[in-house]
């Protein structure tokens, strides 16, 4: 009785370091990334005072004594910079003038010879109710701004969702370019890889092994690497134009650079093992009579191909385009190096928050949306495989 207990607690003490590993490296950067998107502290850990008392503002009359007097004792207990910096970019982004605002109302409270009376005596803007709107309504821990304007959309002064401005409108567009860029990444990697794979199973011995190994080879090699090779191949003087005009095929060097088709080019060779290695395991596994078969029952090659092949293979075709758009429409490394402004990625967008503007919240905001993206997707080929395997 006491053997199927410790049977298990060794089971779980064999487990325990995958399952440190998936918590530490997967489930909670996960978490914090969600977290960070909704989580907005940055005004509500400088202001305490001001929390207690905007509860009880009408929202819609003059500051009230009570109001300043607690701003202006939160104001002049801050004593982190970075703190306030943040504090005023929040405050910024939700109604324009703020960071003209603060820094000429903590200099005035910084001059001890001559203390202000009230707010209203440093600037007449902090007698307008929209700037103390803008106050409450960063006040609460959690927002759903961010979430929002990752896709282009905020709340107006009533509180309802409207679309933003065309100037603030950019997510939504490079949303959209970085699904184009993918779709047609995963389009060449098929086109490609699918007749790659064909060949490759129909091969045997040393010649199987060198064409997949000519896939592999890449897999092996850093992605850094491999995109500034493409950056040199695809230069005006560099080999692929070099060779091309040698050829007389080209008068002058193509434009393969800095552009989309070289983002595509890049990606596509980078990206193209994951769509030959499903097509190429899904294949192996087809009896290689039913071509023949298809021949000699009078079925031209192209109609055989049609009819029996590729409706077999197009579970490895689904899987391969699976992985290369969810692992294309994440990349950063090679569009910025190959692309040009125009070609850039919502991974730049993404890096640009995190690091250019250190707005970690609307960062996590656009990768939330990416993992929404990719569960969509695996969704969608989860369920279009259990069909397929209950047809079968």
């Amino acid at each position: 009785m006491s053997a199927g207990p410790s049977r298990t607690g060794r089971s779980l003490l064999l487990l325990a370091p995958l399952l440190i590993f998936l918590v530490g490296f997967f489930v909670w950067p996960l978490f914090s990334m969600m977290s960070q998107s909704v989580s907005d502290t940055a005004v509500l850990r400088l202001l305490p005072r001001s929390a207690e008392v905007l509860p009880d503002w009408d929202r819609a009359s003059p500051p009230t004594p009570a109001m300043q007097a607690a701003l202006m004792e939160d104001l002049k207990a801050v004593d982190d910079d970075q703190a306030l910096g943040d504090m005023v970019r929040r405050l910024n982004s939700a109604r324009s003038g703020f960071r003209t605002l603060m820094s000429k109302t903590t200099s005035a409270l910084d001059d001890t010879a001559n203390p202000p009376v009230d707010l209203v005596s440093i600037d007449d803007r902090w007698g307008r109710p929209e700037f103390w709107l803008a106050i409450a309504d960063a006040l609460s821990p959690l927002t759903d701004r961010n979430l929002l304007a990752a896709v282009d959309l905020g709340r107006n002064a009533s509180g309802d969702i409207e679309h933003l401005p065309a100037e603030q409108s950019v997510n939504g567009v490079i949303l959209l370019r970085t699904f184009w860029i993918a779709g047609l990444v995963t389009i060449a990697c098929a086109c490609i890889g699918y007749p790659y794979a064909i060949i490759a199973a129909s091969l045997s011995g040393w010649k199987r092994d060198v064409m997949l190994g000519a896939v592999l080879l890449p897999l092996w090699t850093s992605l850094l690497v491999r995109t500034a090779a493409w950056f040199i191949l695809l230069q005006e003087q560099g080999l692929i134009n070099d060779a091309l005009q040698t050829l007389g095929l080209i008068d002058g060097p193509l434009p393969l650079i800095f552009n989309r088709t070289g983002v595509i080019i890049a990606m596509t060779h980078v990206l193209l093992p994951f769509m030959v290695l499903p097509i190429y395991s899904v294949l192996i596994t087809i009896p290689k009579n039913l071509m023949p078969a298809a021949a000699s029952l009078g079925a031209h090659p192209i109609r055989a191909f049609l009819r029996v092949l590729l409706p077999l293979s197009l579970r490895g075709v689904a899987s391969g385009s699976l992985l290369v758009f969810i692992s294309a429409i994440g990349y950063y490394i090679t569009p910025a190096l190959i692309g040009g402004p125009g070609d850039q990625m919502i991974s730049s967008i993404i890096a640009f928050y995190a690091i250019g503007s250190a707005n970690w919240g609307m960062a996590g905001a656009l990768g939330v949306v990416l993992l929404i993206a990719t569960l969509l997707l695996y969704s969608v080929y989860a369920r279009l495989s259990a069909e397929e395997a209950e047809r079968y």
